[in-house]
């Protein structure tokens, strides 16, 4: 998967995704902070059908030209701000996404992806399951952290994008595991 480094993960909109987001077809957001800022401008997008469980990226994605904004359904989690539960995994599988880019509460070199909860953990799986690609997205804060359920483990992860320079010694842990942008 060919990509700039999304700006160092500050996602500036319009020019933060090329070479990750294809201008038309599918692709996932998930409910992070950090994935609804690139969901604010989708620049280059022409028949782009967005499939997320955030409220309040599909509201982002309202009225952008090019743009198909779809909301999983579910349980609005209070904790997350994500719709979660059996409509939003049901939804999730749906879609045959050609991206999905995530964000996660933590990152461990040995499990992946780590979530807040277990049912916002339960929607990232199903949304990798119908993803060709899955796009890690997080901040180095989040590196080598722990949180209370795995949401993409390495398998899925096809690359890791921080706000580090990727020859960071920081993220030495993370080299064999997937592409690091």
């Amino acid at each position: 998967l060919a990509v700039p480094h999304l700006s160092r993960l500050n996602l500036v909109p319009g020019e933060a995704h090329a070479g990750v987001l294809p201008t038309a077809g599918a692709v996932g957001f998930d409910a992070s902070s950090t994935i609804l800022r690139l969901a604010n401008d989708l620049g280059a997008a022409r028949d782009l059908t967005v499939l997320t469980n955030g409220p309040d990226t599909f509201a982002a994605l309202q009225g952008q030209a090019g743009v198909s904004p779809l909301l999983t359904g579910g349980r609005l989690d209070p904790q997350t701000g994500s719709l979660v539960g059996p409509l939003a995994c049901r939804a999730a599988t749906q879609v045959a996404l050609q991206v999905l880019v995530v964000s996660a509460a933590a990152v461990d070199p040995r499990l992946g992806g780590l979530e807040a909860s277990l049912d916002e953990a339960e929607v990232k799986r199903a949304m990798a399951e119908a993803a060709a690609q899955v796009v890690l997205a997080v901040d180095a804060s989040k590196l080598n952290r722990r949180a209370v359920a795995v949401g993409v483990d390495w398998d899925r992860v096809d690359l890791l994008v921080t706000d580090l320079d990727p020859a960071d010694e920081r993220l030495a842990p993370y080299r064999d595991l997937t592409t690091i942008a």
